[in-house]
């Protein structure tokens, strides 16, 4: 009985075994069949011949076409406008909302304080007193002339005076800057506020106030844009680099709306390349459209001319789950199959990129996808 056990533990040992053989064959077979399909083709002289496969090498020949970039709009900084206010107040009012238009010189909002009133009456004093002491300095000086003034009097006239007017010019500068105009200030109009105005015709990007807030210098009120400046920033491959020249002329569309088409021009190539081997190249728009929004993702196509590069007819490519590939001939009726980068297509001929890829190499140029078939079928039959 002991023996009977032991006979039929040993069979069910080996079965188990058995079967996770039989497992691991299944599982090796579809890990194969998911990798790339076999490198290789052979054809025999007279398939070569009842086939049509035909073969020559790539020509370096200049080529016409397209390359289509990637990119966003974006602002350049001297479109940008962050506005504060170089004195602190109270915001008394404002209309202003993100999205808006305006224009140079619209005032934006409006802010009061105690001291906009205190500078006013400074300006307005030493202006009464740098008038006072040009008239005593000029007195002075009709006095000196006739020997009936001392020069130490003339010359504290002659101090007093430009002390005067330099306060004046000083209190007067600082007016200017939160938008008050000396010459129309007079005892009568002192403003106890005063008005934030645009520097430039755009739109508002930001409002960061509201209504009765106190800001400071260094608070940043309103930022603005200006859309007739912004450009498009597109990113272009190092090998690409060599065709684009400024001047050349962008054709810019959008993912959500390809068939409307914007114009745009190089201004603007960038010589510094990204961890992605990558350069910007910066485009500026023909005419302005509403529908242009800072940070909108676009694409750019530009047409090429007379660029060296490697060809072949456009059949000798052939597509495989989404990659691109062409049939070198590694000795008679055997092919091996090469994965390529394709480039701009032009008059039937095809730009091809890979590694070890010459102009000698001698490749299929007719038919290829004959063999692409017989790799098919040969994994199929596998």
């Amino acid at each position: 009985m002991t023996r009977y056990i032991m006979v039929c533990s040993g069979l069910l040992f080996l079965f188990s075994c058995e079967s996770e053989l039989k497992k691991e064959a299944v599982e090796t077979s579809a890990n194969k069949t998911a990798a790339a399909p076999e490198q290789t083709v052979s054809f025999t002289p007279a398939q070569l011949k009842s086939v049509g496969i035909e073969v020559a090498t790539p020509k370096l020949e200049n080529i016409s076409g397209e390359i289509v970039l990637q990119g966003k709009i974006d602002v350049p900084p001297q479109s940008t406008v962050s506005l504060s206010f170089p004195l602190g107040g109270y915001l008394k009012s404002t209309g202003m909302l993100p999205g808006m238009q305006v224009k140079k010189g619209q005032v934006l909002a409006e802010l009061e304080d105690m001291q906009f009133i205190q500078l006013q009456q400074d300006y307005l004093t030493a202006r009464e007193n740098f008038i006072l002491a040009e008239s005593e300095f000029n007195r002075q000086r009709d006095l000196n002339a006739s020997k009936a003034s001392s020069d130490k009097v003339f010359q504290q006239a002659r101090a007093e005076m430009e002390t005067q007017k330099i306060l004046r010019n000083a209190l007067e500068q600082k007016l200017q800057v939160i938008g008050i105009n000396p010459s129309k200030l007079k005892p009568d109009n002192i403003s106890k506020s005063v008005a934030i105005v645009s520097p430039i015709n755009g739109y508002v990007s930001k409002v960061n106030v509201n209504v009765g807030k106190y800001t400071s210098p260094t608070d940043m009120l309103f930022e603005l844009v200006d859309p007739g400046d912004i450009h498009l920033a597109l990113h272009v491959f190092e090998k690409d680099l060599g065709s684009l020249s400024i001047g050349q002329r962008v054709t810019a569309f959008t993912n959500s709306d390809p068939d409307k088409k914007f114009s745009a021009k190089i201004i603007l190539i960038s010589k510094n390349l990204d961890q992605d081997r990558m350069a910007e190249v910066h485009c500026h728009f023909e005419k302005y459209s509403p529908a242009l929004v800072p940070g909108m993702f676009m694409n750019g196509t530009v047409s090429v001319n007379n660029k060296k590069a490697l060809t072949v007819p456009e059949e000798a490519v052939v597509r495989w789950e989404n990659r691109h590939y062409i049939f070198t001939e590694n000795t008679d009726g055997q092919f091996q199959m090469t994965e390529v980068k394709p480039g701009v297509v032009h008059s039937g001929k095809q730009q091809i990129e890979a590694e070890n890829i010459t102009a000698n190499t001698r490749t299929v140029v007719k038919n290829a996808y004959a063999l692409l078939m017989k790799i098919k079928n040969s994994e199929e039959e596998g």
